[in-house]
This record gives C-alpha cells, structure tokens and sequence, in this order.
C-alpha cells in the first residue's frame, strides 16, 4: 500500500476530479470520472488517510447555479474540493489551449495545433483560480501534488505566495523533443512555470531528457545529473513510470461474477480468437490505422476469416470538438467497410461499442482476450496495456504494443510495433497467434511480476519520497546558506581582525562564467572592489585561479596582489612568479593530439593551452553530446595519465589535464603557513576549489558559489552575492580605520 515517509497532508490538484457532478431535473448527480489519472491516482488517494483532491467537478457555475454550495457539501464528504468554472472558461481553457494547443502539440500533431493568445489568456486565469483554491484550504507545510499538462503554470502560482512549500508535479503526457516544444509562443512561461515545483515527475527517460533539454535551450538552465538550480533553489527531475492497482484487476478477473460475465462472452464468440482493442476517442490512439492493419492482416492472412474477431471499444472524449466528432464518423465507416468486405452471415470481424464499459465487463474481457492490440501513434503511458497484464489469471495472452507509448520502455517482452507500419503490425498479430504457449507464459508471467512490484501505490510513494529527499536536501542547502546573521557575525571577525588572507577563486567566483574565458575580463567594479581589499590595512588577497599566468598577470599585474596561476602551477608571491621545479611539457606531445581529435568530433569544443597545463572546453557544445564525450576523453586519458603522472579533472563544461601533484590546495598552503592570521577566506564555485577548502585550518571561513556538494562551510548562490558581500566587508572595514 502507500506510504509517504513526511506523513504531511496531501494536496492532489488535477484538472478534472475523480467524479463528474451533473444537475438533472434539479437534482445533484454524481459519477465516477474516466481516464488513466483519475483511475490511477483515484486508488492512490482513497489508500491517503489524510488528503484533499483539488478539481473541476465537470459542471458549469451557470448549471451549478443556486445548487452550489450543495455541491460543495456533498463533495467534501469525500475529501473533494471543487474549483467551478464558467463555461466561457471551459471553451477557452479546457477545449482551447489544453485540447487545440498543448494536447496536439506534445503528442507530435503539429499540424492540428491552433495558437490562440486569448485562449492562453483563459489558460493563466484558471490556473490562478485553482491557485486560489489551493490557498484557501491548504498551508505552507502540507504537500502540494499538482497533475498534467492543463495546470502547468501553477506550481510557480504557489512558490510565489509560499516560497518554501513543498511542490510536486507530474506530467501525465509526453513531453515532446525541443524542435517541436519551441513551437508553442508561451513556451518560456509554460516551462517557468513548471519550475515553480520542487520534483517534476515524467513517465519516460525520454521525456525527462526532452524537458532538460528544453530548459537548457530556451531558458539557458544547464542541469547536473537531472537536478536544475533555479533561483537558488535546487529540484529534481526524475522518470516515475506510473503503475496500476494490480491486485484490484488481478482479484477482480477472479471473482465469479467476472468469470461468468467472461464465459458468456467466450461461449457468444466460440471457436474465434479475440483481439481486444481499448481507448479513448482520440487521434493521439491510432485508431484508423490500427483498423487499417487488421484490414491488412484479413487480407494477407486469408487462414484467419472466420476464425478471429477484434472487439474494438471506444469512450466518447471532447464530443464538443468538431475534429473528435468527424474522427468518429470516419471510424464507424471504416469498420463498416471491413465488416462489409470481409464478414458472413455467421461471422462479424469487429465488434465494435462506442461507449464506456462496466469494470467488470472489462476485467472480463482483458481476462479472456488471446491479443490486446495497443498501438497509439503517441501515448504518454497508456494504462490499457498495463490493465491487460494484470487480469491474466492463467498467464495466456499476448501484448502487442506501440513503441511510441511510454508503456513500452516497461513491456520489453511484448511484441514491440511502429504503429506507423501496417505491415509491421499485421505481421505482429500474425506472430502473436503463432506464438508458442510456453513463449506466451513467459512473457506474461515476467510482465506481470514487474507491475505487481511497481504498482500504483509504489508510484506514489516513490514520488513523495522522493519530494520529502528533495525537500531535505534543500533544507541542508540552506543550512550552509550564508544568512543575514550569519555575515554580520563573519563581517565582524573579519573588521576586528589585525591580519586577513582572502584566496579567491576567479571564474565563477569573481565573475559570470563565460562560454569562451577570454570573454571573462575583468570588469571596473570588480578592479574597484579588488583595489579596496588590497588598499586594506593587513588584507593579502590572493587569486587562486585555473588561468594562466600571462593573463592573470595583464588583468592584475599593476595591482599589489598575490596570484596561483594554472591551479598551482605558478605562484605570483611578493610580486615575483615562481614556478614548481618538477614541471615541464613533455607530456603535451603525446596529449595534445588526442584533444584535437575530440575537437574535430565535438563541435563547438575547443583546446586551451596553458605553459604547463591543458584544458578541454565544451561550454558551447550541446549538452549531452558534450558529457559523453568529456566521459569518453577522460576514459581515453586513463592510462596515458598513469604513465605520465598526469590527471584530468573534471570542472564546469571543461576537462583539465595537469600533474597530479598541483592543485589550489597544495599552492593555497604556501600563503596560509606564512604566519598566524586573524581571519581566513576562501572562496570558489568549481571542483578544483575543493583541494583549496580542505587545507583550511578549522576556524577559516569557506564558503561555496552555487549549490553543487562542497566541503564549504558557506554557500552563497552567486557570483554578484559574492561581490556584495566583499563589498559589505570593505565598507566595514573601512568604518574600523
């Protein structure tokens, strides 16, 4: 069953409610909902022993009329919350830009898109709406879950009031590669908003790699290992395949009322095979096409008349929309046509019902089904196959799934379709009738005790938990967060003190990292800011720097600071640059051309040559491309590094090569062993900095730009909080002289 390991309240917001409220000679109707969401997440919450569902209840203020407040009262009684919408809302929100805009678009229909700016309009106002349901009966502390694509602007919504609630979001649909989400006009908003989450879920790596890969391109967001820094606060973006209620399928399909529901069906269709066909009214399904695949199959495989039947079911969906009502049209003529063509007086090919089915009937029907024909053209996750899985009592039965829905990452021992390729597909029901048992066995039973393990309430716990982590690791971030009280207590030590070394990292620290490094010159505050720290009575300041010596040296030369150039590799002290005496260059020869060749292969990547030091960038590379290819250099180096006495060192969108024996801390060491300070500083944003941070005596201040694992003591989450806080340090200073 669930378990949530914070034990908060639940908040789930979703844009429909589990039931659907009608009004009906004057009285209140209620029934359940359809859909994957409200039967999925519906079991989740009724296992919830304390939480609230957030929806639209399916009817109209105008129709709610004068019965509101009923409606309300009879709800809460099951922990409902209804957010009541007029039905000019509905028309622009729910079947305007949810279902004409961002429906087809992240299903990959771009040609049945429609961008609307007043429709977006709509789909803000509800948003806020439902925010403000959410603040009416719910609380900073309690655990807000937000579904689907139809409220993706809320979790911002909420931040914005409550900046430390806990936020989830789950997208129940695809989420499309980037050349198609760049489409969509209010694709910065849309993708802000989401943000506003602490733990945004997907079904699919997929999915998850096409989000991260948007954020990047279009809010410039660079993403470590799936978790995002957004303005100084860390989330996470991970894959939760969403399960089922198996033990509710599996004991249904068991019970007798069921097993002789499913024999009175098996004794109507004697000696034919089933086909069962399930879903929604939606061109996302692939409905004509799967009808054109079976019409393949009758016509390639002659054998087969008379001898199999495809029950195909559809639920009414978005009957307002005038495609979905033309859609359905086409499908009662097509399977007109293939019952004309190929059906007797005694044998129908398809048996078709367009309408929504009792759940017995349906466990029936899964339970009895010797195929089940799966194949949308894009799904996010299709329940259906899951379904299908489950309530096979006696392990027989064959799933034949699209590799276009996000079920298929989870049913490897399915029969794997194009739903594009009618030949494929007709080839595949061919195969799934010629399959031996004990194949069949195999494959279900595998398939079965993986949605046992991962089924609807692991789901739920795994996102929650994984929110209550997240929420924690933010917690221990902003523990180490430099505070108010926390600067003026070190500003105070630092004022007091007689003698004060400040080693400084530069990129990153001091200035913005930049996708070329000579783009990163010194600015004129930044020179101001370091000539005050110098002109500073018993201040030595130090910058502890990557760079090479030439340019930190025509950047700060004429300024009476000390410098470490090229991690360690030369140290500028008391105006003279020394160098280690073990260095030399004889390993470039053998390095250097392995770089060139990552060069040639990784466009935008380019080699930095310092005197004894080089550096791989890929600041200007594409993301993934970049990482794989860092990964595979610093593979390659492995064993050229041993025999050279050489490392290579993984920094921000750079692999850096240089002897094992210079880094920050090493170089750091020969300023910090010169005397007994009053006051130690070091500050820095990059890996490197970390060898700087562990040589520190115990009562130093360190502190960390930006929120990767450190052994800083302190964060801060900028390089701009960074410069202000020097500059506090300064004027305080100052005020002591």
């Amino acid at each position: 069953m669930y378990q949530n390991s914070s034990k908060k309240r639940v908040i789930i917001v979703s844009n429909r409610l589990p039931v659907n409220v009608s009004r009906i000679e004057g009285s209140i109707k209620i029934k359940q909902s359809v859909g994957g969401l409200t039967t999925g997440v519906g079991a989740l919450f009724k296992s919830m022993k304390n939480s609230i569902w957030i929806g639209w209840p399916g009817i109209s203020s105008e129709k709610a009329g004068a019965a509101e407040a009923d409606i309300v009262s009879e709800l809460a009684k099951s922990k409902y919350k209804p957010v009541f919408l007029k039905k000019i809302s509905i028309d622009n929100f729910y079947y305007g830009f949810c279902n004409r805009t961002i429906w087809p678009l992240f299903h990959y229909f771009a040609r049945y898109t429609e961008y609307s700016e007043r429709q977006f309009e709509s789909f803000r106002r509800v948003n806020e709406l439902f925010a403000e349901a959410v603040f009416s009966i719910a609380d900073k502390n309690d655990v807000i879950w937000i579904h689907d694509y139809h409220l993706m602007l809320l979790p911002s919504l909420i931040r914005k009031k409550w900046p430390e609630a806990s936020i989830g979001f789950f997208l129940h649909i695809p989420f499309p590669a980037y050349e198609i989400f760049r489409l969509l006009p209010q694709r910065r908003e849309i993708l802000k908003g989401i943000l506003g989450a602490d733990l945004i879920g997907f079904h699919t790596y997929d999915y998850v790699n096409h989000f991260l890969d948007s954020v990047r391109r279009i809010l410039g967001l660079e993403n470590r290992l799936g978790q995002l820094l957004v303005e100084n606060r860390l989330i996470k973006i991970d894959s939760y395949p969403m399960g089922i209620d198996y033990d509710l399928f599996n004991n249904t399909a068991k019970k007798p009322v069921v097993k002789k529901e499913a024999g009175k069906i098996k004794k109507r269709l004697e000696g034919c095979k089933i086909i069962l066909s399930i879903d929604r009214l939606d061109y996302t399904k692939g409905i004509p096409e799967r009808l054109r695949c079976y019409e393949l199959f009758m016509e390639r495989y002659p054998e087969y008349r008379e001898k199999v039947i495809l029950i195909m079911i559809v639920v009414p969906s978005r009957v307002q929309l005038k495609y979905y009502q033309l859609m359905k049209s086409d499908i009662e003529k097509y399977v007109g046509k293939i019952n004309g063509k190929y059906g007797t007086l005694k044998w129908v090919p398809i048996h078709y019902l367009y309408r929504s089915i009792p759940f017995n009937m349906l466990v029936a029907l899964y339970n009895i089904a010797d195929v089940a024909l799966v194949t949308p053209l894009r799904d996010g996750m299709n329940l259906v196959a899951k379904e299908y899985i489950a309530s096979k009592t006696d392990d027989t039965g064959v799933l034949i799934c699209s590799e276009t829905a996000g079920v298929s990452k989870e049913a490897g021992e399915s029969l794997i379709v194009n739903p594009n390729d009618i030949n494929d597909v007709a080839d595949a029901i061919k195969n799934a009738f010629v399959m031996s048992e004990k194949d069949k066995k195999n494959a279900i039973d595998v398939m079965k005790r993986r949605l046992k393990r991962f089924d609807i309430y692991r789901w739920g716990s795994e996102f929650m938990n994984d929110l209550s982590e997240i929420k924690r690791y933010q917690s221990h971030m902003r523990a180490k967060q430099m505070t108010d009280l926390v600067k003026t207590q070190l500003i105070k030590r630092y004022s007091s003190s007689d003698t004060a070394l400040l080693l400084l990292d530069y990129d990153g620290t001091l200035v913005q990292l930049k996708e070329k490094p000579d783009q990163a010159s010194p600015d004129d505050e930044l020179m101001t800011l370091l000539k005050d720290l110098i002109s500073l009575k018993g201040n030595t300041v130090v910058v502890v720097s990557g760079r090479d010596r030439n340019t930190l040296e025509k950047w700060f030369g004429a300024l009476n600071i000390q410098m470490i150039a090229e991690h360690g590799a030369f140290i500028k002290n008391d105006g003279i640059w020394e160098k280690d005496p073990r260095l030399d260059n004889s390993w470039k020869k053998e390095v250097l051309p392995l770089l060139e060749q990552y060069v040639d292969r990784t466009t935008g990547s380019f080699i930095e040559e310092k005197e004894f030091s080089l550096a791989w960038h890929y600041r200007m590379t594409d993301v993934k491309l970049g990482n794989i290819r860092a990964r595979e250099l610093k593979g390659a180096l492995f064993n050229l590094a041993g025999n050279l006495g050489i490392s290579a060192i993984s920094g921000n969108k750079v692999v850096e090569i240089k002897y094992n024996f210079v880094n920050k801390g090493n170089a750091s060491f020969r300023f910090i062993e010169k005397k007994r300070w009053d006051f130690i500083m070091a500050a820095g944003d990059d890996v490197t900095d970390e060898d700087l941070f562990s040589v520190l005596p115990d009562d130093s201040c360190s502190i960390k730009i930006g929120y990767d694992a450190t052994k800083a003591v302190y964060r801060i989450g900028s390089y701009e909080g960074f410069r202000d806080f020097l500059k506090e340090m300064v004027e305080s200073r100052k005020l002591q002289m």
